[in-house]
């Protein structure tokens, strides 16, 4: 899929971005497509068509000779050359929340520490504090499935996310509602004037009640506001509001929310906001957990996935943010080689995989191996850390720094046994 035409009747803003882009010191960026509930890795990335654990899809060709995917990612497939599957997760977590947490920070759950999620680790590294977007956006997370791994932890509330369309109400795969892709109250209800002097006020009587109020309560507080100031009184606000997309572009990623959610994110990317998630779920869809009608959900997800993730690469590389910006698609874990009763797959984590693409992946590959049925993994077993290790390492973040935790302990970003994976990086 070709979106020349498309970006080039952007506008200015497109022109400029594609500038920016070029600038040597642009800092890398991340996008995570995040997919709760684990996908079938068996109807996706890694197929095994010929065998009874296979199911009933069809494997399909992709840009790259020998690598083959899944019959319904067919835009993905031709998108291949951007991207790297690492079909060599080995874990141990089967529970969704415990899984969830460990795949979003590394970590397994463990009181008093409380750990920071990815997207707040690599914020803090490569984000600008003064600027007036967040430099984590986390968009339509619904968090229902596994709440855990989305807090900034002891990183503190300046790292923390801004969730944008985490309603649970409707399904995410239907037409979009372009207020779901918005901040809320974004625009002030009262005129400009007043706005600033209310905001005056408030802060005089935040700074008085916070003298000799030290706390994380306080400084969240603090913090949301100055946050929410910039973002209302600035112009970055724009990056939420798609009217002057191209119609030929936004059909492109797709008319459901998570299509229209990853054009945000490209939208944030460029106005140089670090780490992005788009999480796929919701609605009639439900999510990847498909202990039932695997086959039937798979394909239901895969058709809002496909377009979107394709346009999404397609588009950055378009507007030369690919080289710089990391995307990486991954849930909590996989699911069985077993078909159950139910036309099912059940919970996973013995080996599955991930896709990783654009900055600091080398592209046009699939590396690790699982056995015939796809029920062990034969080369190159990868673990969560090794897994952040690498994502860390292609979006230039020393994995080995330390921070402070809420304890006054020194914690490495990412654990200090942990390796990149060097066969996908570039």
């Amino acid at each position: 899929m070709q979106l020349g035409v498309a970006t080039a009747a952007t506008g200015w803003f497109g022109q400029f971005a594609r500038v920016a882009a070029a600038d040597p010191k642009r800092k890398r960026s991340c996008i995570l497509l995040w997919m709760p509930g684990g996908p079938s890795q068996l109807d996706t990335f890694d197929p095994k068509p010929d065998e009874g654990t296979g199911g009933p899809f069809r494997a399909i060709e992709t840009t790259i000779p020998g690598v083959r995917v899944g019959e319904h990612l067919p835009q993905v497939a031709k998108q291949m050359k951007h991207l790297a599957v690492l079909r060599s997760m080995a874990t141990k977590e089967g529970d969704h929340g415990r899984a969830a947490y460990l795949l979003r920070t590394g970590r397994l759950p463990q009181e008093p520490i409380q750990y920071p999620t990815l997207g707040s680790l690599v914020s803090k590294e490569l984000g600008d504090p003064t600027a007036e977007l967040p430099n984590y956006v986390s968009i339509g997370s619904r968090r229902g499935l596994g709440d855990g791994g989305y807090s900034a932890g002891y990183l503190g509330p300046d790292y923390a996310p801004l969730f944008v369309g985490d309603s649970n109400d409707d399904p995410y795969s239907r037409r979009p509602d372009p207020k779901e892709l918005t901040v809320q109250d974004i625009k002030p209800a009262v005129d400009t004037a007043r706005a600033h002097d209310r905001a005056k006020l408030l802060a005089g009587l935040n700074e008085s009640f916070s003298t000799g109020r030290d706390g994380a309560a306080v400084a969240s507080v603090k913090t949301a506001y100055e946050r929410a100031l910039r973002l209302v009184n600035g112009k970055a606000a724009a990056a939420f509001d798609l009217d002057d997309e191209p119609e030929q572009l936004r059909k492109a990623y797709g008319n459901t929310l998570f299509g229209q959610s990853c054009m945000v994110a490209r939208r944030l990317i460029e106005r140089g906001v670090p780490f992005v998630e788009v999480t796929l779920t919701g609605g009639y869809l439900g999510n990847w957990d498909t202990h039932a009608k695997n086959f039937d959900r798979v394909k239901g997800l895969c058709g809002v996935l496909d377009p979107a993730w394709a346009a999404l690469i397609s588009d950055l590389h378009d507007r030369g943010l690919l080289e710089t910006t990391t995307v990486v698609w991954m849930g909590e874990f996989g699911r069985t080689p077993r078909i159950n009763g139910n036309a099912g797959r059940d919970h996973y984590p013995s080996a599955w995989s991930v896709v990783l693409g654009g900055g600091g992946i080398k592209g046009g590959q699939a590396v690790g191996k699982t056995s015939k049925d796809g029920g062990t993994v034969e080369e190159l077993p990868t673990s969560v850390p090794e897994l952040l290790a690498t994502v860390c390492t292609a979006v230039g973040v020393d994995y080995t720094k330390q921070n402070l935790s809420n304890i006054g302990r020194p914690i490495r970003i990412v654990d200090k046994d942990a390796k990149p994976v060097k066969e996908v990086l570039a």
